[in-house]
């Protein structure tokens, strides 16, 4: 196979050490070859080896132990590394396979994300609750994760449990029964105003509350210095600009696509990328992928880029009425203020709590 051929000789010896596991020849408990037994077979050195052991026992393939050499790790309960290693052979076989046939790594990744969105947004199945989790589903934010990260003390026995989806992704969540509370940030051009417009769309007949979680500053992240001098969306019509964006139906594409039409442009006519989350959207301009992207402040602060802020927006928990007094709903309501906001995010920066936990019902 070709990849065999190209990789590094560790890599190699790790490769074919793992097939033998996912195939069966190596079953749980059996011990690796000696390293210099495999030395000799591979007509390599002790080191490459050792470094294709590691890599094996990186992947949760393999354990090693003083006294007893390196073992087949026991099977353990799902996932357990021997399913999560096939998954991974079998995704390294499908990528083999489109960079052969002419695409480019990112191409595939960008594919596979938006296979996995069209998933969700098609699927229709109301899976069994997790017990004791409160299901989330929309906008991504970085406050919105450092409060799940401590949810148990907010909510004694409960987790809140994120799938950043978008947030015409969580409305729609709430709608087919996948969520329980949704995050959401849509900009309504028509009505200059956030959430409601499209709550009452997507949620007919459901009364709901709008809990505003902060406000954020949203604005054109670029590399530290700004070196393209870029000064708002405009210059995004530069030729050859490359732009990293986010997928339609997420708020901070909603608002730039009504921005663009408002300037009479299009959108950006350089090479675009498309990411899942903010965090993405700042490591792509942080590695030289991509030129500019349009996300929050905090973000772009993280990873140590340039800013250039362009609006600020309103981000709500959309909570539907029927679980409004439940324990964990009343206890995240309750904790949710102004100065508990100020203080998580103080070393982010670029939102802003003054109207923090303000509830706005809403009758779809």
């Amino acid at each position: 196979m070709k990849f065999m051929e190209e990789a590094p000789l560790y890599q190699q010896v790790a490769e074919s050490l793992r097939r033998e596991i996912l195939s069966g020849g190596l079953r749980p408990g059996d011990r690796l070859p000696p390293v210099r037994e495999m030395a000799r077979r591979w007509h390599c050195t002790v080191g490459t080896v050792q470094r294709a052991y590691q890599e094996l026992a990186r992947q949760g393939l393999v354990v090693a132990r003083r006294g007893q050499g390196t073992r087949v790790a026991r099977e353990s309960p799902t996932p357990g590394p021997i399913r999560y290693a096939a998954l991974v052979h079998q995704a390294e076989s499908f990528l083999l396979h489109a960079v052969s046939a002419g695409y480019d790594p990112a191409e595939v990744e960008q594919a596979v994300r938006l296979a996995l969105d069209r998933w969700r947004a098609l699927a229709r199945e109301l899976l069994t609750p997790e017990a004791g989790a409160l299901r989330f589903s929309g906008s991504h934010d970085l406050l919105l994760a450092r409060i799940a990260a401590q949810f148990p003390s907010i909510a004694p026995g409960y987790a809140l449990r994120l799938t950043f989806a978008g947030s015409l992704g969580g409305l729609m969540a709430l709608a087919q029964g996948t969520a329980d509370l949704a995050g959401c940030h849509l900009w309504d051009a028509e009505s200059d105003a956030y959430n409601v417009p499209f709550v009452r769309r997507l949620l007919p007949g459901r009364r709901v509350a709008l809990v505003t979680l902060a406000h954020r500053r949203i604005g054109l992240m670029v590399a530290p210095g700004n070196p393209l001098g870029l000064q708002g969306l405009a210059d995004l019509a530069r030729p050859g600009l490359r732009f990293v964006g986010r997928p339609r139906g997420t708020g901070t594409r909603v608002w730039l696509d009504a921005q663009m039409r408002r300037l009479g442009l299009e959108g950006p006519r350089g090479p675009t990328l498309e990411v899942a989350t903010h965090s993405e959207l700042a490591q792509a301009i942080a590695e030289g992928r991509a030129d500019a992207g349009l996300g929050i402040e905090a973000a772009a602060r993280a990873w140590g880029l340039g800013f250039i802020p362009l609006t600020r927006e309103r981000y709500d928990l959309v909570i539907p009425a029927e679980i409004w007094e439940t324990p964990p709903v009343a206890a995240l309501v309750g904790w949710l203020a102004p100065e508990t906001v100020r203080a998580l995010t103080a070393d982010l920066g670029g939102y802003e709590a003054e109207e923090t936990g303000r509830v706005e019902w809403v009758e779809g």
